[in-house]
């Protein structure tokens, strides 16, 4: 299965017509970076379409024919291993800086807050570091891509406390909200999930502005396999 998922994944990049990826993302240190993301793939309206259709039918095909088994055995791990509620609502920034409710399997303590920020390296739980290493505790955000609130592929959501702290130490941070947010991105595949570090979250806006800049239906895909790849491997 591993090796198919890379075949794929290998397919798409053969297609796709890019520039190299460290020349890519000198987005961040060009005056014009505003004007390249006005004329990006992304801000065009039949590719906008063209996404959202992409999205609707795959979170169709996830949420009637995955969706309903896989929830079934994390919420019985969950009620058996963890006490509480088993799914956790959490505020997330969105398209044009809008607020929305993000869904997860619930994976922390059901006594922690949804707007405190709790390291998951302090977390007892190991059913729910296993769902977070995985990638499995986003799986009910497809249903947020169905409302419309995400997109499948996009930049990754954060907290809106650690909304507050890029936006003040990265400049063009808030440029990420011209797009709707996704379940995995460019970065993620890249290596980039997660971290905290300034210089990190830099790394991973730069990544996000690159996929903006050069979105196609190929780019999706690929991303979609390397993700599929990454939790097979976990």
């Amino acid at each position: 299965m591993e090796s198919i998922i890379q075949q794929a994944s290998d397919i798409c990049d053969s297609l796709i017509t890019r520039n190299n990826i460290t020349e890519s993302n000198s987005l961040y240190n060009e005056m014009n970076v505003h004007i390249l993301l006005k004329d990006a793939h992304l801000m065009r309206p039949a590719c906008k379409m063209v996404k959202r259709v992409f999205d609707i039918i795959t979170a169709l095909i996830i949420l009637v024919f995955v969706f309903p088994w896989v929830y079934l055995i994390i919420a019985c791990c969950i009620k058996v291993c963890m006490p509480g509620p088993v799914m956790f609502k959490q505020k997330r920034t969105g398209k044009d800086g809008k607020i929305f409710i993000c869904y997860k399997f619930r994976t922390m303590d059901a006594k922690n807050r949804a707007d405190e920020y709790v390291d998951p390296q302090m977390n007892k739980y190991s059913l729910g570091n296993f769902l977070r290493t995985t990638s499995l505790d986003e799986l009910p955000q497809f249903w947020n891509v169905l409302k419309g609130d995400m997109s499948i592929i996009g930049p990754r959501p954060h907290m809106l406390v650690h909304d507050e702290e890029y936006i003040s130490k990265i400049d063009i941070y808030p440029l990420r909200y011209a797009v709707k947010p996704g379940i995995t991105g460019w970065a993620q595949v890249n290596g980039l999930r997660g971290e905290r570090d300034i210089k990190r979250v830099k790394m991973r806006v730069e990544y996000d502005l690159w996929y903006i800049q050069h979105w196609s239906v190929l780019l999706d895909l690929k991303i979609m396999f390397r993700t599929v790849g990454v939790m097979i491997k976990k």
